[in-house]
C-alpha cells in the first residue's frame, strides 16, 4: 500500500471518532488514543520508507551512469542483468522485499537509458489499521547524444616522433581515445571519427589517381615541382632523371658544334658559302658598284676594254688584219673578224639559313607510379576548405612523389576496427608540416572530396580536431628547407587556425616537447572552442587555452588524450 492510502484511512478513523457522542467520557477518551497512536507510528514507518526510497534512488542513479558506459554493445537481455548486477552491489536495505529492477534503452532523437526500481517496505505500527506494507519506486535517466561528434584527429607522423617512444605512446592514447569515443556512442552515426596522419605531405591513397581533384600539372606545364614536371624521362640520353625545365634546356642544334638553344640560334649558314656570318651574308653583283638586282643585270663588262654598253661592244670586234678595223673591211681583206663578247652582270642572292633548335622531349611517368601523397593546395587555398573545382585548377589538390610518405589517411568513419588498424600502421618519417595535416583535418569534417555524412536535423552536431605534433613547421609547398623552423609556414597555419575557428569547430592542440625546445605560441593562438552562429549558446572562446596541452613527456600523451576524451564524451543524469 502507498503511504498516501495510509494517511487518507488514518483520516477517517478520526473523524468517525469526532462525530460520535455516546458513550462515557473514559471511553471516548481511551479510543481516541488509539488514532493517534497510529499517527505516531505512520510517521516512524513512513520515516523508514522515505530512507529507503532516498537510497534507491541513489542506486538507481548510479545503475544508470554505469549502465550507460557500455550498454550500446549488450542485448536486452544483458542489459537487464547488468542493470541488476549493479542496483543489488549497491542497495543494500534488507526490509525492502520484491525488488524489481527495469532498464529500458533507446536510441530514438538522442541516446537514453531509464532505470526504474520498485519494492515493498514492511509496516510496523501501522498494521493496526490493515496496512502491512508500503510500495517505494526511483527512477533516473541518462541521457547523451543530443550532441553528435565529428572528431579528426590530425597526427604528427614525422622522423622525430621515433624519439623517446613518442610514437609508442601515441599509438596508445589514440586507440584509448576510439575506445572511449566508441563507448560514448549510443548507435552507429553518433561518433564519426577521422585520422589524417601528416609529415610534410599527407597520404591521400593512391587508389584515388583517377580522381578529378588530383592534380598532376599547372595549366602552363612549366612548375617542375608539380607531380608531372618532376617524374618522368628525357629525350636526350644522359639525362634521363632531369626535371622537365632542364630536360626541354636540353636538345641538338643543326648546326654541328652548337650546344645550347642560344648559341644555335645564333648561328647559322649562308648561301654563299665563303660568308660565315648572319651579318655578311648580303646579296651581292659580280660588277661592283651595284646595289640591286635590276642595276646589276643591266650592267656588265665588254672584252674589248674601251666599249661600256652591251650595243657598242657587240658592233665591236678584231681582225686577224690588225689595220682592218670593222668587219666588213676584215672580210675583203680576206681577214677573219672576232666580235667582242659582252658579259652580263650576274646578281648572287644570299639567303641566311639559321640554326634549328630540336628541344630534348620530357615524358611524364604513368601516374600508376604515384604513391599517393600531396602538397599545399595553391595559397590561399591552402588555408581553407573550399571544394576542390575542375574549372579552378587553383582548388585542385597537387601529386608529389615524396620519399617520406606518410600511411595514408582515413575519412570519417565508425569502423572502429579499421580506425584502429589506421592507427597501428603509422611510422614517423620526414619533416613538418602541420599546416597540410590541420588543412586535411578541417576538410575531413566538412567538405570534398570528402563524403561527408549526412546530418540529422533531430541532432546538434560538435566537430572536433585535435593535432597533436612534436616539432615547430620545417617546410611547406613554398618555405623551408625541412630542418629549421619556418615562420612563412606558421603564417599560414595561423590563417587556417583562423578559418577553422570561425567554421564553429573545436580545436585541440597538443604540443610533445620531450627535448626542452620552445613553446609553440602558434599552437597555443590556434587552440580555441570554435564559435558556431547555429547554435545556442555560442561559446565563442578563440585562443582556449583550456584546449592546449604542452607535454613534456611521452606518456603524457596517453593521459592528455584520456582527458580529452572524457571531456567529449561527458554523460550527466537529466532526471
Amino acid at each position: 500500500m502507498a503511504f498516501s492510502s495510509l494517511i487518507h484511512r488514518l483520516r477517517g478513523h478520526l473523524e468517525a471518532f469526532r462525530t460520535a457522542d455516546s458513550g462515557n467520557l473514559a471511553v471516548i477518551f481511551a479510543l481516541a488514543s488509539v488514532p493517534v497512536v497510529g499517527f505516531v507510528g505512520a510517521a516512524v514507518d513512513y520515516s523508514r520508507v522515505n530512507s529507503d526510497r532516498t537510497a534507491m534512488q541513489a542506486a538507481v542513479d548510479a545503475t544508470a551512469l554505469m549502465l550507460s558506459k557500455n550498454v550500446s554493445s549488450l542485448t536486452d537481455d544483458e542489459i537487464t542483468q547488468e542493470a541488476t548486477n549493479y542496483f543489488n552491489a549497491l542497495f543494500t536495505r534488507t526490509d525492502v522485499s520484491s525488488v524489481l529492477v527495469m532498464p529500458v534503452y533507446s536510441t530514438s532523437n538522442g541516446t537514453q537509458v531509464v532505470v526504474t526500481a520498485s519494492g515493498t517496505v514492511p509496516t510496523t505500527f501501522t498494521k493496526i489499521f490493515g496496512v502491512s506494507t508500503l510500495d517505494i519506486s526511483a527512477s533516473s535517466t541518462v541521457k547523451w547524444g543530443n550532441s553528435r561528434l565529428r572528431v579528426a584527429l590530425v597526427l604528427d607522423n614525422t622522423a622525430s616522433m621515433a624519439k623517446s617512444s613518442k610514437m609508442t605512446a601515441l599509438k596508445t592514447a589514440a586507440k584509448n581515445l576510439l575506445t572511449q569515443l566508441k563507448n560514448a556512442a549510443g548507435q552507429n552515426g553518433d561518433v564519426y571519427v577521422s585520422i589524417i596522419p601528416f609529415a610534410k605531405d599527407v597520404n591521400v591513397d593512391p587508389v584515388n589517381k583517377s580522381k578529378d581533384w588530383v592534380r598532376w600539372d599547372d595549366d602552363a606545364h612549366s612548375d617542375d615541382k608539380s607531380w608531372d614536371g618532376a617524374n618522368g624521362s628525357c629525350s636526350k640520353s644522359g639525362s634521363p632523371n632531369s626535371p622537365r625545365n632542364a630536360c626541354t634546356a636540353l636538345g641538338k642544334c643543326s648546326i654541328s658544334g652548337n650546344t645550347t638553344q642560344s648559341s644555335c640560334t645564333s648561328a647559322g649558314t649562308c648561301s654563299i658559302s665563303s660568308i660565315t656570318s648572319q651579318n655578311s651574308c648580303k646579296s651581292s653583283c659580280s660588277i661592283s658598284g651595284n646595289t640591286t638586282q635590276t642595276a646589276c643585270i643591266a650592267a656588265g663588262t665588254c672584252s674589248k676594254s674601251t666599249y661600256t654598253t652591251q650595243s657598242s661592244c657587240t658592233a665591236a670586234g678584231t681582225c686577224s688584219k690588225s689595220s682592218k678595223t670593222t668587219q666588213g673591211a676584215c672580210t675583203q681583206a680576206g681577214g677573219t673578224w672576232t666580235p667582242a663578247t659582252w658579259t652580263a652582270g650576274v646578281w648572287t642572292t644570299a639567303t641566311w639559313t639559321a640554326g634549328v633548335w630540336t628541344p630534348a622531349v620530357w615524358t611524364p611517368k604513368d601516374h600508376s607510379n604515384w604513391k599517393g601523397c600531396m602538397m599545399d593546395r595553391d595559397q590561399s587555398y591552402d588555408t581553407t576548405n573550399d571544394a576542390p573545382s575542375t574549372g579552378n585548377t587553383a582548388t585542385l589538390f597537387p601529386a608529389e612523389q615524396y620519399d617520406a610518405c606518410p600511411t595514408t589517411l582515413m575519412s570519417l568513419s565508425y569502423d572502429w576496427t579499421t580506425l584502429n588498424s589506421k592507427i597501428d600502421a603509422m611510422l614517423p618519417n620526414g619533416g613538418t608540416n602541420q599546416a597540410i595535416g590541420l588543412q586535411w583535418g578541417y576538410q575531413s569534417l566538412t567538405a570534398a572530396p570528402f563524403t561527408i555524412p549526412t546530418m540529422d536535423s533531430n541532432y546538434k552536431y560538435q566537430k572536433v580536431i585535435i593535432l597533436l605534433t612534436d616539432g615547430l613547421n620545417t617546410q611547406d609547398r613554398w618555405y623551408g628547407n625541412g630542418h629549421d623552423p619556418s615562420s612563412d609556414v606558421d603564417d599560414r597555419q595561423k590563417s587556417l587556425c583562423d578559418n577553422v575557428n570561425a567554421a564553429g569547430i573545436t580545436l585541440y592542440t597538443v604540443q610533445v616537447n620531450t627535448d626542452a625546445a620552445a613553446t609553440s605560441t602558434l599552437l597555443k593562438n590556434c587552440a580555441g572552442t570554435g564559435s558556431d552562429p547555429t547554435q545556442t549558446p555560442n561559446p565563442k572562446k578563440y585562443p582556449d587555452p583550456d584546449k592546449f596541452f604542452l607535454l613534456t613527456s611521452s606518456d603524457a600523451i596517453i593521459t592528455t588524450f584520456q582527458q580529452i576524451g572524457t571531456d567529449l564524451s561527458f554523460l550527466r543524469v537529466a532526471k
